[in-house]
């Protein structure tokens, strides 16, 4: 092998080695690259995440923005201001009961299973107008959003007419379906669908169901418990007429049982 071809073949063999490094170097240049690229990516990712959530934390619930909500839908046969006053009666009543309710209050079930139809047969009669102001507390106290979700279905059912609504809070107090207080099934709007369907004016009845799906009076049911809470009642059930409280003759508490509603309100009545 002469010299020159010597010097051929490994000028060669460099210059293939060099282009070989070079090669390589551009594939690791890339691949630094794009492991750079994807890291950026993930920390965007993760970023973009953590702002995402933190906003998402920052968010009004839906409840809390329809606690502030401006603009308003409030059911028919209702006045003042948000519709938040609910008198149900005969016009040719004197005068008022003010009625205290929380829909998850167990207290107020057993008022209602005990003194109810009482309280609605003397509607019916004349003797007086009920004023009903509907509470949520409860949701506060034991979690969850039953009794707020309630009070917007009974929204919903006064909107169909007063009779409808009288009928459907009687049958959410219950026994059959007023639920134990922690036990928050009113938050289930399939639940409060079932329950209406006890209510003859709300049995398959599509508008009432599509306002209670669609929370047609959600914002109203906020208003109306920030109502109760400009009341400066403290709990439910609270009977007051007159601005006097009704009570059972023998503590604060309401009357619990037909014979002493009956003393209560008949004093009332006459005061």
């Amino acid at each position: 092998m002469s010299n020159r071809n010597s010097q051929a073949n490994k000028s060669a063999a460099r210059e293939r080695l060099r282009a070989e490094r070079e090669r390589q170097a551009k594939k690791d240049k890339a691949r630094r690259q794009i492991i750079v690229g994807v890291s950026i990516v993930g920390v965007l990712a993760v970023v973009g995440a953590g702002t995402w959530g933190i906003m998402q934390l920052n968010k009004p619930s839906h409840w809390e923005a329809a606690k502030d909500a401006k603009n308003v839908t409030a059911p028919k046969n209702t006045s003042g201001d948000n519709g938040t006053t609910v008198v149900i009666g005969k016009s040719s009543a004197k005068k008022t009961l003010e009625l205290y309710e929380d829909s998850r209050c167990p207290i107020c079930g057993t008022f209602e299973q005990s003194v109810g139809e009482t309280v609605h047969k003397d509607v019916d009669a004349g003797k007086y107008k009920i004023k009903y102001i509907g509470a949520t507390f409860i949701d506060d106290m034991s979690g969850g959003e039953g009794s707020k979700n309630a009070l917007s279905a009974l929204g919903a059912a006064l909107d169909v007419s007063p009779e409808a609504f009288l009928d459907y809070k009687a049958a959410l107090y219950s026994a059959k379906y007023h639920p134990e207080e922690t036990d928050d099934k009113f938050k289930d709007d399939s639940y409060l669908i079932k329950v209406a369907d006890s209510v003859d004016a709300l049995k398959g009845n599509a508008a009432f169901q599509k306002n209670v799906k669609d929370g047609t009076f959600d914002d109203w049911a906020m208003k109306m418990s920030a109502a109760f809470k400009d009341s400066g009642v403290k709990g439910t059930p609270t009977l007051k007429m007159d601005g006097k409280a009704l009570t059972d003759g023998q503590s604060k508490n309401a009357p619990m049982t037909v014979d002493a509603f009956n003393t209560a309100i008949t004093a009332a009545l006459k005061g």
